[in-house]
């Protein structure tokens, strides 16, 4: 790369100035197996009159080989807490009464030779603030699937699961021959209930043979809006979804025009999600597009033929998450954004169908989880990660954007012992021009004048995702790896969210390649400035990082260890085997038959006789995301025809995420090792 391209002042500001010696109080070199000791927070929800508020928070069990999600509660103005639930399963959903006495969740309870509700399956349950004892509300055979409570809390509405047939002409010979597996013909469907919990007596309100991927409730229950496929299949949410609004007075069920996210929408395979009533008519919701900004709109449900108002976001800002909250006793409808690797909380005033003033709730940099506000809508709890403690609660006011929010949890009081990596924020100037940015990890006590650094390249998922200025702790890179000694670079390339539309659609239909010169600009302009050695280089990624691995050392040789975890390899692979192709089509602008140079330029197995770098290939046995396919292909032609020093590692039982103990230790074992071996020189012990 030229070396006109230079770091920004405010990188060289961060590399100059900022390297401060450590705290003397943190004495603690973070290890491997700090990270399964981290608790991490979300599911943040304030009670009704915000003196309360629940999270769950999940931590990892060796005995049980996994993680698991605990319900907590918090006194907010004492700031003392407790745990509420003590099972071996992952409890989910909380939601207050509004009386404030009760938190209903999800929740799994197995009992040897039991019936519903203590078979295994999800019910709900209702746990009593006042004395923690819970107790199930539901007990359907084969689970629940949602709920939401009325919002006057006297009904509970829930999703049930059943299995419904194909009545087609084959359906007759399935059923004879049973023992095979089919590609369809058999759904799970979600009829919905209501429970009234005066009498506990439950009706049947809605069941037409739908799957309900979400649903709401609103106001007054009069209306009930879904969204739904005619097949559990995950391939019909991106592009065959609908949201209805069911009348409950009427028994009549209405579908939102799609005109707007679908006929004229950059991409017709748009995910629907995060559902939001307000007065009854107004419907806010959102879709979002692989490699797309996603999109804001509010319905009125009463002219569901009619367009609906589509926001507009505020300057650089990508919509992230599915929670969209109308703010009590307002008229704003709340948000979450990526914006420049913070992620904020915004408020935008709707005012008689039209849109008005947006606001940042919360100023500084933010990297904002999960929110919730009180019933009045004063206040607002939310979960923050910041640059020296990991994700904790904090409550602040929600009229001012000026207010300072206040910390009232710290769930790792272990981390302020640590000696945290220092972190920043660089930019840099990619090839064609574009400002590029990442975040910078460095040891705790590192000066420049220490001279250079051996340097891992982390790169992050999605690609419609970014990196947050924050600390983490990953089993995918950050913390370990400063922790002895290396720079980790976090680049959010072309196509990550936060950074305007333009810096996101640049990538479709450059994969493979437009990405790959915004990295490597980067790590020249680190090396230039004297942070890393550019003979000592390893990169490594999950899912589109495992890719972009795939791509960096299938166009280069300057990294002397690579780290591919779930990386796709060929496109036209992925097409046929993932379970949202969808993801493909639109980065690739067409169908495999349509786009066939597209295809072939987008897959590292093009130029996989380029690869020098010795890689370790990490991969779920059960990934459907990016199947085990991809991974085989990769090592064959490493070890068997290229003579590339590989290991390919398969972790039986596994997704597209690793979840079990013993699988996230050996990789991030393996990748220390590796990179140590061939990057670093050290024997293999």
């Amino acid at each position: 790369m030229k070396q006109a391209h230079k770091l920004s002042l405010l990188a060289a500001a961060l590399v100059g100035s900022s390297f401060s010696a450590i705290a003397a109080d943190r004495t603690h070199d973070i290890t491997i197996d700090d990270f399964f000791n981290i608790g991490n927070m979300g599911s943040v929800t304030l009670s009704p009159n915000g003196k309360k508020a629940v999270w769950l928070e999940s931590r990892w069990d060796k005995e049980l080989n996994k993680s698991q999600r605990d319900l907590w509660l918090l006194d907010t103005k004492t700031r003392q807490s407790k745990r509420m639930t003590f099972t071996n399963e992952s409890e989910s959903s909380p939601q207050w009464s509004p009386d404030g006495e009760y938190v209903y969740y999800l929740g799994k309870v197995a009992q040897e030779g039991a019936k519903a509700p203590y078979n295994g399956k999800t019910q709900v349950f209702r746990l009593s603030v006042n004395n923690g004892n819970s107790q199930p509300m539901t007990k359907e055979a084969e689970g629940v699937a949602g709920f939401e409570l009325s919002h006057d809390g006297k009904s509970l509405y829930f999703l049930a699961t059943k299995i419904t047939t194909d009545d087609d002409q084959w359906a007759a010979m399935r059923t004879s021959h049973s023992a095979p597996k089919y590609g369809h013909g058999e759904q799970t469907t979600n009829p919905l209930y209501q429970l009234d919990l005066e009498h506990f007596k439950q009706k049947l309100v809605l069941d037409d043979d739908k799957v309900v991927w979400e649903f709401k409730v609103s106001q007054d229950d009069s209306k009930i809006a879904r969204i739904t496929t005619t097949d559990n299949e995950l391939v019909f949410l991106e592009g065959w979804s609908d949201i209805e609004v069911y009348d409950t007075q009427a028994m009549q069920n209405n579908v939102i025009v799609d005109t707007q996210w679908r006929d004229n929408a950059p991409s017709p395979y748009g995910w629907l999600l995060g559902l939001a009533w307000q007065d009854n008519t107004e419907l806010a919701f959102r879709v979002d597009f692989d490699g797309h900004p996603g999109k804001l709109f509010i319905a009125d449900a009463n002219a569901t033929n009619k367009p609906s108002l589509e926001i507009s976001r505020p300057g650089d800002v990508t919509l992230t998450a599915s929670d969209l909250t109308w703010r009590p006793n307002s008229d704003e409808l709340c948000y979450r954004g990526a914006d420049h690797g913070r992620v904020k909380l915004f408020c935008t005033e709707i005012d008689d169908g039209e849109q008005g003033d947006t606001r940042t709730v919360i100023p500084g940099d933010m990297v904002i989880g999960s929110y919730s506000f009180s019933q009045n809508g004063k206040s607002v709890a939310f979960s923050h990660n910041g640059l020296d403690h990991f994700s904790d609660m904090f409550i602040a006011d929600a009229n001012s954007s000026r207010a300072k929010p206040k910390r009232l949890t710290n769930i790792n009081p272990q981390v302020d012992s640590w000696k945290l990596p220092q972190v920043s924020i660089v930019k840099w100037t990619a090839p064609d021009g574009a400002i590029v940015e990442g975040i910078l990890d460095l040891p705790a006590d590192y000066k420049k004048e220490d001279g250079p650094l051996p340097l891992i390249i982390q790169i992050h998922g999605g690609p419609t995702a970014a990196t947050p200025y924050a600390l983490q702790h990953r089993s995918y890179g950050r913390s370990t790896f400063t922790a002895n000694g290396w720079a980790l670079l976090s680049p959010n390339y072309r196509g990550s969210t936060g950074y305007g539309d333009k810096f996101l659609t640049d990538l479709v239909g450059r994969e493979h390649d437009i990405e790959v010169k915004d990295i490597m600009a980067g790590v020249d302009q680190l090396i230039a400035n004297g942070i890393v050695d550019g003979d000592k280089m390893a990169v490594m990624g999950w899912s589109n990082g495992g890719y972009l691995t795939n791509a960096l050392i299938s166009t280069n040789n300057r990294f002397k260890a690579a780290s591919s975890g779930a990386g796709v390899f060929d496109q036209r692979l992925q097409w046929i085997l993932e379970d949202t192709p969808g993801h493909v089509v639109n980065f690739m602008e067409g169908l495999p038959w349509e786009k066939p140079e597209a295809y072939n330029h987008g897959s590292s197995l093009t130029y996989a006789d380029k690869i020098k770098t010795p890689t370790l290939i990490h991969i779920g046995e059960g990934d459907q995301r990016v199947p085990l396919g991809h991974a085989q292909g990769l090592y064959r032609a490493l070890h068997h025809y290229l003579n590339v020093p590989v290991e390919l590692v398969v972790y039986p039982g596994e997704g597209h995420g690793l979840s079990k103990y013993q699988h996230r230790k050996a990789k991030m074992e393996w990748d220390q090792k590796w990179f140590n071996h061939y990057v670093l020189g050290k024997p293999v012990e």
